[in-house]
Parts: structure tokens; sequence; C-alpha cells
């Protein structure tokens, strides 16, 4: 059986998991700059800082904050310090005693999970601290459900570790991520811990910076010249709506997955438009069938002449939709009635039409399937006009 099965196109998958953090972040590299000026002190000085890092989901935050803490403890055993670092999920782990139960479990794996107070746990932690001479700093992920569900007790509480401490040194720095305003949700002893110049802002991903990060995970995770460019270009695209590189990497790793189903060696963009339709499937039979007919002759055009291809040119879906018109007995609209057809689908989010970019000669609009293969829309279409599922 297992012979059967051809070539994958990865060489490692799990580069495209979640949790896998790249030694180098595309498009990141603001924001770790900012990190290492205000974490500096940590090493320099043995002084605890706090940082807030704050942005829509899928623009970096967690994994820059990883690649971050990793950084900075080789950096500090490089110095001859010790530094350690625990990431906390607050979807997870949403209540005082879990966050801290947490935490303690970082030094002691099988620490019982009950009969301990808050208080205690945290005098055990310091116990541990101290003991190793070690410096840690905390990241709460999602730290906003905490927030929301605990209170910020616990934040004033971590930021305050230091004043029971035998030693002068500190001995712990906070790090919150959220995609709210976090400091709307702390009471004013937490807020007089936090500087709000440090808050650290992650902007949703561009275009190209998606295209980039695309290009940076295939070349990680995929066999040499197993993707086509167009491929790459048109994930981004798919996922410059959100600016949200997690999705960018679900799709190539769900379009990779789709490539060795059909032992096709190589990912094309008739594989990213069906990992997107299992992702998100935007394209419901409701809104297709909601199109009247020569909307629906035009979607059959652009299905057609979209085989095998990232985008179509305005000219290219015209000339496909006369043909339409013809196999289907109808009259083709005029030019300018065409182009209102081409508007109305992108209106409805079935197809993107913008102008064109480098790499295209002369100015043109290009037509885009965003979210369905073009030999599935080209069936679904036929099948509909011929069940006579029209409207005039």
């Amino acid at each position: 059986m297992w012979d059967t099965i051809g070539k994958s196109v990865f060489k490692a998958q799990r580069t495209l998991s979640f949790d896998y953090v790249p030694q180098k972040l595309v498009h990141r590299e603001t924001q770790m700059k900012r990190l290492i000026m205000l974490y500096r002190p940590v090493i320099e000085s043995n002084v605890s800082q706090n940082a807030v890092l704050t942005g829509s989901v899928g623009t970096g935050k967690t994994a820059t904050a990883k690649r971050f803490c990793m950084d900075l403890k080789e950096f500090a055993e490089k110095q001859q310090k010790a530094v350690d670092w625990v990431l906390v999920n607050c979807r997870q782990r949403n209540s005082e005693s879990s966050v801290v139960l947490h935490i303690v479990n970082h030094f002691q794996p099988n620490f019982p999970d009950r009969g301990f107070s808050i208080t205690e746990m945290l005098r055990i932690l310091r116990k541990d601290l101290e003991k190793r001479k070690v410096h840690l700093v905390i990241v709460l992920d999602e730290a906003d459900m905490l927030l929301k569900k605990a209170g910020s007790d616990i934040i004033y509480k971590l930021t305050r570790f230091e004043e029971e401490g035998v030693e002068s040194r500190e001995l712990v720095s906070l790090m919150l991520i959220s995609q709210k305003n976090v400091f709307d949700m702390l009471d004013a002893s937490s807020v007089s811990t936090f500087k709000r110049t440090n808050v650290i802002e992650f902007d949703k991903y561009t275009l190209d910076e998606l295209r980039d990060i695309v290009a940076q995970r295939g070349e990680l995770a995929l066999q040499d010249n197993a993707i086509d460019k167009d491929a790459v270009d048109l994930i981004a695209e798919v996922s410059a709506e959100w600016g949200d590189a997690r999705f960018a990497i679900e799709i190539l790793e769900k379009a990779g997955m789709l490539a060795d189903e059909e032992g096709a060696g190589k990912i094309d963009v008739e594989h990213v438009r069906g990992a997107k339709a299992e992702a998100y499937s935007s394209i419901t039979e409701s809104k297709l069938k909601g199109l009247d007919e020569h909307q629906k002759l035009t979607l059959l055009a652009i299905a057609k002449a979209s085989r095998g291809k990232a985008y179509v040119t305005t000219g290219e879906a015209e000339a496909a939709y006369k043909v339409a018109c013809e196999e289907y007995d109808e009259k083709p609209r005029a030019h300018t009635a065409f182009w209102g057809l081409l508007k109305d689908l992108d209106m409805l989010g079935i197809v993107s039409a913008k102008k064109s970019g480098p790499g295209i000669s002369g100015k043109t609009t290009v037509i885009t399937l965003l979210d369905i293969p073009a030999k599935v829309l080209d069936a679904k279409m036929r099948q509909m006009l011929d069940s006579g599922q029209r409207q005039n």
C-alpha cells in the first residue's frame, strides 16, 4: 500500500505547525529590536522589565515573543547569566491558580495541582528562582482572556514578585500578549507597573510581506521546486484580506496535502483554491444560487479560462464569456455591461478584480478566483445552468 504512494511535496511538514518558530521571523525585525532594547536591563543590570504586545490574530505576536525569549536565553548564557522563560496560554488557563500552577510546573513538573494556595505557589516559585539564580520571563499569551475572567490581581502579584524576596536582584519580568488594549482591563495599581511606551504594535501583514512569509515557509517545508510561483502569489493574495500569516501557512499546508493526494508532485494554483475552499467555505450554495443568468455565465467563463492559471485578464474573461453565451444560446452583453458583471462578482467576494501589477505588460484588470478551484466552479456553474437554475 505504502509503495503506491508517490513522493510527497513536503520535506519538513512540522515547519508549518503553528508551534514552530523559524530562526528568523520575516518582517518582524522592528518589533524584535524594540524587545531587545526593552529587556536589555534584564541582562545588564538584573532589572525586571514589562512589555505589552498587541495586534490582530496572525500578526506574529506569539511567534515573535517565543523567538525573542529563545534568543534572550541563548544570549544570556553567553554572558554567563541565567535567564529562562515560560509561556502561558491564557485561553486554556484563565484562572489565577491555573496560571501560577503552570509557571511552577516549569521547574517542578510533578507539582500537585491541588492543595496549595496562590500565595504558597508563588513562594515556592520564588525559592526555585533564588536557588537557581535565574531570571524568569513570564509570557501571558491572550492575556485579555485571563484579565476578563480573573481580573488583574495576578498581574499585580507578578509585578510585585520581588518585594517579599531575600535577594536584591529582581527575578521576574512580564510580557503580555493581547489582541485588545489590556490597559483598559488593568486596575490602577497594575497599570502603574507598566509603561505605556512599552507597548509594541503588530500591524497586519501586507500582501508583499505575506508573499515573503509563504516563500520562507515553503523553502523550509517543501521539496525543491515543489510549488509554483503563481501558487505562492495566490496564497498571499487570499490571506491579504486579513493580513493573517497563520491563515497563509494553513493554506500552504493544506495545498501541499491536496497535491500529495493527487500525486501531483507540485503545488499549483488549483491546489491553493482547493485549500482555501476547505479552510473557509465562503463560497456557499446560496451565494451562487443568488446569481442571475449572465453572472453565472461570466463565472463559468472565468472558471474555464482560469484552469491552471493564477489569474486571467479582462480580455481573456470576456472572450470566454462570449463562448459561454454561444454555448448556452444567449446574446452576450456589451463590454460596459460585462464590466458591470465583473464588478458584481467582485463585490460579492466570489472573484478578485484589480489592476495588474509587475510582470504583466500594459495596464489592465486581472481576475482571480480566491475561494474555489476552477474545475469545481466550472462543474457547479454548468450544473446550475443546465438544470435551469436561472434568474432573469
